[in-house]
């Protein structure tokens, strides 16, 4: 049960960062690929790397789900 709760949680919370991440960059999600390099800073590297991070989690957490339940 517990692992449930926190897999909806992460789930809401990453698709959270994932919406803010394309609204500052771009609004078409499935729009064309730019072909111009920048660096992440501030608010953007933050974002960036707390998906990767969320994400991690969110696969072990799924990875104990299966294992204990």
């Amino acid at each position: 049960m517990w692992f449930q709760i926190a897999l909806l949680v992460i789930a809401i919370v990453l698709i959270v960062i994932l919406l803010l991440q394309a609204r500052g960059n771009n609004p078409s999600v499935f729009g064309q690929a730019e072909s111009t390099f920048h660096v992440r800073r501030g608010v953007e590297k933050l974002l960036f790397r707390s998906t990767i991070v969320l994400t991690v989690i969110f696969v072990a957490v799924a990875i104990a789900n299966v294992r204990f339940s």
